[in-house]
């Protein structure tokens, strides 16, 4: 279909994304047209009649890149979370284009040379620090992106970085589809024996929108979670999770063991050709291993300090561990009469432990955590430290169930706004992720005001109040928690100061210091004086109880060892797969997890889980030799948070605006402006130590 270019939603860069008339035949026409407009302006900018200066060459390429990814980050984002067949033919036609573009901007060396010549310049003393940042991340990235490289080795590092991306995105796409293919029907109420009513009545309406009585479970997690964790019937956890644990594995949708299932939904070769190109573009490059690539441009320095790094605080964690493990066999055996705990019992038993032993439940709790009150007590908090007021406001969204928020200073000034989009549906990868949407910049005499996006997998509010309105969604404290991580993401994008696009917000941040902030927030969840603000029971409205609080204090670390193991058996694995791996030898990735967890895991899980084929963090993410920035980020955002602990005393409490400000000023305003360690100094005025971690872990 032709489209009109005045129609397209996708070209249109004068405030926010037109998502109510997105159609994805306007995909193609709008990736064209501004990939021309895009090469045009880097044909200009390579001209020897273009000087070397900012304004001159770096400031028109930013334009024209912005508007690429502005329209790109649209349908990446639909692609995500609204996914459908016309979508997905059109994403994957382009991300090709896409890709090659970037690759041949990263190996410009006519571009490469300007950048040069700009450092050298008498005019680079005059820039401002942001901008000599973006200086020199970009000398660093045409290296990692291969614009020393001679012709024919630049030419094979291209069609590397073109499949790569395809095999990316298929490895998610095939995760999604495996995830869908499951459904289990049942017709006995006896079979969800101690599963909530609510999740039964969720159960129950997805079967009816099938057109099938009963009972429907998927291997969404608002479906799996609450079978693993209550229900009674042991034979159906078994069954759920032997679905879950061998998604998009040779086992996917098989009914037996010689049923072959699904094998266009492997993702196991997927994985083997993704290695292999990793560490071929690793070679390209002059690197000995894909983990240098992907830690030249983060905080840590080599594999080596990585892995020394997850050993040691694996040492500090085992004997916790241990003894959680031994405590769950133990009331197994003696309560449940569960002799030999399998995989598909430590969820429901690790439930009723934490029930036994602190006198409450994750679905008592829940009930105290109804969306709006969440997200009330959410804002105030955000109001209470950084003096900012967020409302709800209108805009065009892919999804009813979408809000859309703006957020002011004191003087109602705009600051940023965010869309949230909390709940599961067939059609959204699973997961919960913060993007951007458009990034704060300068524009002539004018401020653009920062976007993003918040995306979570909650159940969706199902039943009515006796009253005949719609009962609220219901959180579990678990994931009020996953909803302040991402807020926390999205304020790092959204308070930035920086007005230089790359590294305003996110952009130009080390992936292993992105999770700071998020991490931080996380803290504010076990504060009695933000808890009490945002709970309110569904039916009661009564506030949560502190003497229940409390209990869920004393709960708080409750099998944190066995958590940070599981933690450190997913970053080793992706950092050994990355580095000292063979993706060439007679091994596969699946040989090697079972390698790191007889060195690791304490719960060793059964021969048929196939965890690296849903590993999507790392094969479809950003975190591919990353995936330690979670635990590396935990020690700098319990150190962070340490300080509002430390002065705590003298204000009368956690909640201290002064330090939020200075939180805010010396982490979140600063973007990638300045290196992610100095950030941490500025605010805490020393080195991050390791101390507030294993505090707040429950293993000092």
């Amino acid at each position: 279909m032709n489209t009109p270019m005045g129609t397209n939603p996708l070209l249109d860069f004068s405030g926010l994304p037109r998502f109510a008339e997105f159609k994805p035949d306007y995909v193609t026409p709008a990736v064209d047209q501004l990939l021309s407009e895009c090469r045009a302006a880097v044909t200009r900018a390579e001209s020897a009649d273009t000087p070397a200066e900012w304004d001159a060459f770096v400031a028109p390429l930013d334009d024209a890149n912005e508007k690429l990814g502005r329209a790109w980050g649209q349908v990446s984002h639909l692609h995500s979370v609204m996914d459908s067949p016309e979508l997905r033919e059109a994403y994957n036609a382009n991300l090709p284009k896409i890709t090659v573009y970037y690759a041949e901007l990263g190996q410009n060396e006519a571009l490469f040379a300007k950048f040069k010549a700009l450092k050298a310049s008498p005019g680079y003393a005059a820039l401002s620090p942001a901008r000599k940042k973006i200086v020199e991340n970009e000398l660093r990235d045409f290296r990692l992106g291969g614009a020393e490289l001679p012709a024919d080795r630049k030419a094979r590092f291209m069609q590397v970085q073109e499949e790569l991306a395809q095999l990316s995105a298929k490895f998610e796409e095939n995760l999604l589809d495996a995830t869908n293919d499951f459904a289990l029907y049942l017709d006995d109420a006896g079979d969800l024996a101690g599963v909530p009513d609510d999740v039964q009545a969720m159960m129950k309406a997805a079967a009816e929108a099938d057109g099938k009585t009963g009972w429907k479970i998927t291997l969404h997690m608002p479906s799996y979670l609450p079978v693993m964790q209550y229900a009674d019937n042991r034979a159906l956890r078994e069954q759920v999770y032997r679905a879950y644990v061998t998604r998009a594995s040779e086992f996917t949708s098989a009914t037996s063991p010689e049923d072959k299932g699904k094998p266009e939904l492997d993702n196991t070769p997927l994985i083997a050709r993704i290695l292999r190109l990793r560490r071929e573009a690793a070679t390209l490059l002059g690197f000995r291993s894909y983990a240098e690539v992907s830690l030249a441009a983060k905080m840590a320095d080599t594999p080596a300090e990585v892995l020394k790094f997850l050993d040691e605080l694996g040492v500090r964690a085992r004997p916790y561990a241990e003894k959680d493990y031994a405590e769950l066999k133990a009331f197994a055996a003696s309560e449940l009469g569960i002799a030999d705990p399998q995989a598909w019992d430590n969820t429901y038993v690790s439930e009723k432990l934490s029930v036994a032993r602190y006198s409450f439940s994750d679905q008592e709790v829940k009930q105290y955590f109804p969306e709006p009150r969440v997200l009330a007590g959410l804002f105030k908090l955000v109001e209470t430290l950084y003096g900012l007021h967020v409302r709800e406001d209108q805009a065009p969204t892919w999804h009813p169930d979408v809000k859309f928020y703006t957020l002011t200073d004191y003087t109602g000034q705009r600051v940023g706004q965010f869309y949230l989009d909390l709940y599961a549906r067939p059609s959204k990868r699973g997961g919960a992720w913060m993007d951007d949407v458009i990034s704060r910049r300068r524009k002539g005499d004018g401020i653009q005001t920062p976007v993003a996006y918040l995306n979570c997998n909650f159940s969706a509010p199902v039943g009515d109040t006796p009253e005949g309105g719609k009962k609220p969604a219901l959180f579990t404290h678990d994931e009020v928690i996953t909803l302040f991580h991402e807020a926390g993401h999205g304020l790092h994008h959204l308070l930035t100061q920086v007005e230089e696009l790359g590294v305003s917000g996110i952009n130009g941040v080390e992936w292993d210091a992105v999770e700071l902030p998020s991490q931080f927030m996380e803290n504010f969840c076990w504060e009695w004086d933000v808890l009490k603000h945002m709970t309110a029971h569904v039916d009661t409205g009564e506030p949560l109880p502190r003497a229940l609080f409390d209990r869920m204090l004393a709960a708080k670390n409750f099998q944190s060892g066995l958590q940070t193991l599981r933690q450190i058996e997913f970053a080793s694995f992706d950092m050994h797969l990355h580095d000292d791996f063979d993706p060439s030898g007679d091994r596969s990735a699946q040989d090697l997890i079972e390698d790191i967890r007889k060195k690791v895991a304490v719960i060793v899980p059964p021969a048929y889980n196939r965890f690296p084929n849903t590993f999507s963090h790392i094969f479809a993410g950003g975190y591919a030799a990353g995936y330690y920035s979670y635990k590396w980020a935990e020690v700098l955002s319990a150190d962070a948070y340490a300080l509002f602990e430390d002065e705590a005393e003298g204000y009368g409490g956690v909640l201290n605006p002064e330090v939020g400000h200075r939180f805010w000023s010396e982490i979140l305003a600063q973007g990638g402006a300045r290196p992610a360690l100095e950030s941490f100094k500025a605010f805490r005025g020393r080195d991050p130590t390791i101390d507030a971690l294993l505090r707040h872990n429950g293993m000092a």
